[in-house]
């Protein structure tokens, strides 16, 4: 695959399409499954609450790769991204009912960079709650 997006197409400040990711109690059971990553505060209430936490909450890396998916989404090839950083600022508590949580994220061109490169800033809320802060990829365009 290659990046479906020009980069003589693409002006800093460009909006890339926002989406809403839902969170509920077995999105983080398959998660945990498929990671590997049985950390009891990602599924048991109780030992969450122990541990000084509100509730159940999700896997970082799950944020952190749901939030990316506004990236790959846009350029259209997953392989297209060289580098991808972010700093985990809220948790996504994830409660235990029929609607779980969401995940907003919206993303814009921060800088066009050297070799066909864009730097995109992302941000991710959950709740009105900014979860991720500087979340920032580097992709290489077409």
């Amino acid at each position: 695959m290659t990046a479906k997006i020009s980069y003589d197409d693409v002006e800093t400040g460009t909006e890339l399409p926002g989406r809403t990711f839902p969170v509920t109690r077995t999105t983080l059971v398959q998660y945990a499954g498929a990671s590997g990553d049985f950390n009891p505060i990602h599924w048991n209430e109780k030992f969450a609450k122990e541990v000084g936490l509100p509730d159940v909450i999700a896997h970082g890396m799950f944020t952190m790769a749901e939030a990316v998916r506004v990236v790959t989404d846009w350029v259209g090839d997953p392989g297209a991204v060289v580098s991808y950083g972010v700093r985990f600022t809220k948790p996504v508590v994830v409660p235990n009912d029929d609607k779980g949580a969401l995940i907003e994220v919206v993303g814009k061109v921060g800088a066009k960079l050297d070799d066909r490169t864009v730097r995109v800033d992302l941000t991710a809320t959950c709740g009105g709650q900014k979860v991720l802060g500087r979340s920032q990829a580097v992709v290489r365009l077409a």
